[in-house]
């Protein structure tokens, strides 16, 4: 386990958001990624909550930003390095950033996600 605090995990997670491909980050609309320290239940790195871009219509306007939540300390307890953080920030937040576009779990195991 690796100690950081919560402002360089925050930056860490800013570098992490850098990598996603301007394509991919021009097309992603009304969401904000923020750090939470722990998950509402064991086990989650990461977690999307909102309504997909699949499953908007005429209807999504006026809402809450979908979010996405990235949990500090289970990253921090299976990473030893900071490349390790911004590595499983990468994937955590690439496999958040899916379901904001309507893919699921299973569809990403598929993919190797």
């Amino acid at each position: 386990m690796i100690e950081v605090s919560r402002n360089r995990f925050e930056e860490l997670v800013s570098e992490a958001l850098d990598t996603i491909p301007p394509e991919l980050a021009k097309v992603m609309d009304n969401v904000v990624v923020v750090v939470v320290d722990d998950p509402p239940e064991q086990g989650l790195l990461g977690l999307y909550t909102g309504i997909p871009l699949t499953e908007r219509g005429d209807w999504y306007s006026g809402v809450l930003p979908d979010r996405i939540e990235i949990y500090r300390n289970p990253t921090l307890e299976i990473c030893a390095t900071e490349d390790d953080v911004v590595e499983e920030v990468q994937i955590t937040v690439v496999h958040e950033i899916a379901h904001h576009f309507g893919i699921d779990d299973e569809r990403l195991h598929e993919l190797g996600w």
